[in-house]
This record gives C-alpha cells, sequence and structure tokens, in this order.
C-alpha cells in the first residue's frame, strides 16, 4: 500500500486537526492516518500560542451562555482538562488561575447575583464575591488609589481551577500521543499546501504542491481556508466568511488571574477581559478588540485572495452587513474597534474600556502587542441572510467534514474531534472504543453524548 493512501486524511494541525489525529489514533481502528500541514511545525496561526486568548472555558462565567450551553461547555472543557493533567510534562500546558466575570454598576451587578442563583448548583466551585471578597483575589480590580473603587461591583468565579492552556503546547502534544500509538500507521506532512480536492472512485484526492494523496474520509480543520476547500469540492456554496481579527494590549502585573466583563447581548463579539499572559511573566494581557480584516489569517497578507474566493460578495452579504451596521450597539462597537488600531489614538480609547476591570491603570501603562492575536472565520448565511455565530461544520455525507470555527475557541478540540471520530468511524464502519473514551477523558462527566454538540452542522443536503 503507497504511503500516500489513507482511511482518514487531516488537514490542518492546529488544535482540532491535531486533537482529531490523536482520538482517532487511540480511540478508533482506523489504520492508515494522515495529517497534512502547510507550516513546518503544528500550530502556527490560530491555535499559536500569542493567538488567542489561553482561556479553558467551563461555561461558568461566560455570560454569554444559557445553563444548557454552559454544561455543554463544561463537558468539552473537562475532556481537555482531563487529558492535559494526565501529562507527565503538563506544567506548561495547562495552568490554575483565579477567574472571575465582573459586574459594574447596579445592573450587571444584579444580572450576576440572577446568573449564580441558576448556575451554582451546577459548578460548586462557583462563588458570589462581593467588593471585599473580590479584593482579596484581584486588589486592583476592587480598590483605586488605595480605597475601594466608588462604583458598585459584583464577581462571579472560583480560585482553584484550570484556567488557562498554551494551546501551542497542546497540539504539539497530541502530535507526540498519536505517534506512540501501537500497530497504526501515523504520517504527518508538514510543509505542505494543499491546492485542490476532487473525488475520484470514491476516494478523496487531495493534491499539494508536492504530492497527490488518496484518502477514504477527510476532515479539514483549517480555519476560513476550510471553508474554500468546501467550494472546492462543491459544498457550502451560500455561505460566505467575514474574519473577525483579535487584538490586545499588555500592561505591568496587575491581575493574579483572568477577569472577564458581562457580555453586551446585542454584540456579536467577546467582552474585553484580562489576564496573566502564560508565556509573558510580569505582564497582563487585555482584550480581544474587534476588527473585521480582508486576510484569513493575521499578519499574512498573502491570503487576500483566498478571503476573496470565501467571501463571494454579494446583494445577499452587503444585506447581512447592512443589517449589522443598523444595530446601534454594533455600530458603535465596529467604528470604536476601527479607532484601537489607529497608533495615536487607540491607547486613549482603549484605556476608558480597560478601567472597567482596572480603575488606576495609567496611559503610560498600557503597550500595543504587537503581532499578537488571531483571526476568527464567521459565516454568513446567504440563503437565510444573517450571520452565524459560534461554531460551524459542514458535514458533506460522503466522508468529508469541514470544520471553520471552534466555539468556545480551543476549549471544544477534543469534544469536536470526538464528533468527527464517530463521524468518520460510522461511514468507514469502524469502531470506536467508548469504555477507554469515559475512563481517560470524560470521568464523572458523562451525562452529555455526541447527540448534545452544540454547534452548527450542515448536513450534506443543506450545505451543497
Amino acid at each position: 500500500m503507497s504511503s500516500n493512501q489513507y482511511d482518514l486524511l487531516i488537514i490542518g494541525a492546529g488544535v482540532s486537526g491535531t486533537a482529531l489525529l490523536y482520538m482517532a489514533a487511540k480511540y478508533t481502528d482506523i489504520a492508515r492516518i494522515g495529517l497534512i500541514e502547510k507550516y513546518a511545525a503544528p500550530a502556527r496561526v490560530n491555535s499559536l500560542s500569542s493567538n488567542n486568548s489561553q482561556t479553558l472555558h467551563c461555561g461558568d462565567i461566560e455570560t454569554n451562555y444559557t445553563l444548557d450551553k454552559a454544561l455543554k461547555v463544561k463537558r468539552a472543557a473537562s475532556m481537555l482538562r482531563n487529558y492535559a493533567t494526565a501529562l507527565p510534562d503538563n506544567d506548561h500546558v495547562i495552568f490554575k488561575f483565579p477567574k472571575m466575570v465582573l459586574g459594574v454598576g447596579e445592573k450587571e451587578c444584579q444580572q450576576l447575583r440572577e446568573r449564580y442563583k441558576i448556575f451554582s448548583p451546577h459548578y460548586p466551585d462557583l462563588k458570589l464575591l462581593d467588593k471585599k471578597a473580590i479584593a482579596k483575589i484581584e486588589p486592583a480590580v476592587a480598590m483605586k488609589n488605595g480605597r475601594f473603587r466608588d462604583d458598585e461591583v459584583v464577581a462571579l468565579g472560583s480560585t482553584d481551577e484550570y484556567t488557562a492552556v498554551n494551546f501551542e503546547a497542546l497540539s504539539r502534544s497530541f502530535v507526540r500521543q498519536a505517534r506512540q500509538v501501537d500497530d497504526k500507521e501515523i504520517d504527518i506532512h508538514f510543509n505542505e499546501s494543499v491546492l485542490h480536492i476532487k473525488i475520484e472512485k470514491e476516494r478523496f484526492l487531495v493534491e499539494t504542491n508536492g504530492t497527490c494523496y488518496q484518502t477514504k474520509s477527510l476532515v479539514v480543520c483549517a480555519g476560513g481556508h476550510s471553508l474554500k476547500l468546501a467550494h472546492d469540492l462543491g459544498y457550502g456554496l451560500h455561505y460566505s466568511c467575514l474574519p473577525v481579527a483579535g487584538s490586545y494590549y499588555f500592561a505591568p502585573h496587575c491581575l493574579n488571574g483572568k477577569v472577564y466583563t458581562v457580555q453586551n447581548d446585542a454584540l456579536p463579539f467577546a467582552a474585553i477581559h484580562g489576564d496573566p499572559d502564560v508565556l509573558v511573566p510580569g505582564e497582563t494581557r487585555f482584550g480581544p478588540t474587534a476588527l473585521v480584516l480582508p486576510i484569513l489569517e493575521r499578519y499574512n497578507l498573502s491570503t487576500l485572495p483566498d478571503f476573496l474566493q470565501v467571501f463571494r460578495f454579494d446583494r445577499k452579504v452587503a444585506r447581512v452587513l447592512w443589517d449589522l451596521l443598523r444595530v446601534r450597539d454594533i455600530r458603535n462597537y465596529m467604528f470604536k474597534n476601527i479607532l484601537f488600531e489607529i497608533p495615536l489614538i487607540r491607547k486613549l480609547l482603549f484605556l476608558k474600556d480597560v478601567r472597567k476591570i482596572v480603575p488606576s491603570l495609567r496611559l503610560k501603562d498600557l503597550t500595543f502587542a504587537r503581532r499578537v492575536g488571531g483571526i476568527r472565520p464567521q459565516l454568513i448565511d446567504k440563503l437565510n441572510a444573517r450571520l452565524l455565530m459560534g461554531e460551524a461544520k459542514i458535514d458533506t455525507g460522503i466522508g468529508a467534514i469541514f470544520n471553520m470555527t471552534p466555539s468556545p475557541g480551543g476549549t471544544s478540540c477534543l469534544e469536536n474531534a470526538e464528533i468527527d471520530m464517530r463521524t468518520v468511524a460510522r461511514f468507514l464502519k469502524l469502531t470506536v472504543n467508548d469504555e477507554m473514551i469515559k475512563k481517560d477523558l470524560l470521568g464523572d462527566d458523562v451525562r452529555h453524548n455526541n447527540a448534545d454538540f452544540p454547534g452548527r452542522v450542515l448536513s450534506g443536503e443543506d450545505s451543497k
């Protein structure tokens, strides 16, 4: 058998693609698995340690989540935590920091009090924190110039949980663990860009800049480029891609852990938060801002032509963009975030927002974090004229799956990999070792199963 022929071929070696490599290698009887990555190492785009929030989302302090959504996210977080803490060298992969979501003002504080009543039975470590309790954990949040801040503040948080992940290191660990599985053919192909995908004699032919690979099943985990490759195969043609970039600022150490703010329900973008950077000791990182950019990879202008292919601008896309701009909160937010990118005024504008978290922060404390932050490819559904928020994947039903954007971020990598692994195994008529998955990754959290997947799965019929 040629080494270029596989039962499963994965495109993209970010945290989603490498998680699937690990899951398929360890928990199925899929014999030949290949992975293609266009860069020289795993996790060089959005999973790069500097290009994401480094957060392990559990659902408790993300105020835009309902309880049902939060519990599904909690399962995904448990899988990642159970995997990472079992690694022999996990001290550079997963980290413990305090965490909280901060409410400022009467309305937000009441919102958090009501949320605590609903969520605390399901999150036993979650505490309702008043100003004095906040000060014990995060003095810079509760205090200003040596005195308690004047405005009303309340927080929901915990102090003894794993809350941060180096997703770059996590991706590398998935590759190492997959390669250690016996009786499997595991091939990793770096420095190969996928040019074209087609179907021939019930196999997928994947052409790169150097080779043509054949595979019975295919999973693409390449961000915005996943939609480009789906279009190449004739799927998802009524979807357009809107890439939203996030930028960050550094300040001298002022937070001991992660401090999120209450999400504005009218905005489809994350609220600003602050936390320690796992790879930059002595610094606190604030962000993200949000800016629509016409590229599929941050700081990579060569992806502009790829964006133009997946943007597929027409009257329906224009209608979605116009509907977004008609919402006052969204319009003001987008305009403000454009100003956040202008060197002469961005620090002054950002300071006003970040003082909600640290009221004593000064202008000279902020430094724009250069080449920090990634891009989230949001999908526009042109048939229904709306922006799709959260996770999106196209399952063609013929053995090919295209993952566009995980939600919430890298936290969902193992759960999403489990879903794709099961789909591929059914298609190939092979088996999954459920007992081993429960033992290794789920522990006591086995209440939710594959049917509880919180993302948006588009069937082959829907995505054509």
